[in-house]
């Protein structure tokens, strides 16, 4: 059952990378410093405290980030092209040891479920943006950052459990999915207009 356990961790840490990379290395790298943790196959580098430092600094800045409204989306598109590889490098650096084909199949795995969580915070935020107080990206960035650290911890010590949060998630995602492309539309052709000088505006169709 090692092999399953192994899986579970790779896939339930390419979910958490999806909402909140940086989060995730930082957890593994020091439960596997300080925790007594050994992590499986290439996720041993994350010990590495150049790799904590860095990641733990991108975190704090991800915080700020977070918080203020329409920078988290102009954040969140320039990060789908880094949490999804990441969480398909993530899935295949912990299943490195294991068969080839299952290493593989993770990896593909891995780097669907970094988008489809990615996608899911990325249209939350650009619905939360319609507000005109703060408030609810505060309360959406707490509660990200709260499911990336239980969440990696939950892969690393309660894979069974992991394991079923990612199907429920998954039967939630593939319901809502619809939604969540329009929303992801919608944020991109607002951050398409801003960045040509014509102003941020979520609620672009």
């Amino acid at each position: 059952m090692e092999w399953l356990s192994t899986l579970s961790l790779a896939l339930g840490s390419a979910w958490t990378s999806g909402i909140n990379l940086y989060a995730t290395v930082s957890v593994l790298g020091l439960l596997q410093k300080f925790g007594g943790v050994k992590l499986p196959g290439g996720l041993e580098a994350l010990d590495n405290w150049w790799i904590i430092g860095i990641a733990g600094g991108l975190y704090i800045v991800e915080f700020a980030a977070d918080k203020i409204p329409y920078v988290d989306s102009v954040w969140d598109v320039i990060h789908t092209f880094i949490r999804v590889p990441a969480g398909a490098v993530v899935a295949y650096a912990a299943t490195s040891q294991l068969d080839p084909t299952v290493t593989i199949s993770a990896a593909l795995l891995g780097g669907g479920l970094a988008l489809a969580s990615h996608g899911t915070k990325t249209a939350a935020r650009v619905t939360a943006n319609l507000s005109p107080e703060p408030v609810s990206n505060w309360t959406l960035s707490i509660v990200e950052d709260i499911i990336a650290f239980v969440g990696t911890l939950l892969a690393v010590f309660a894979p069974i459990v992991v394991a079923i949060i990612l199907v429920l998630f998954l039967v939630g995602f593939l319901w809502f999915l619809p939604k969540i492309v329009r929303r992801l539309l919608r944020m991109f052709r607002a951050v398409s207009a801003y960045l040509s000088g014509k102003g941020f505006d979520p609620a672009a169709r």
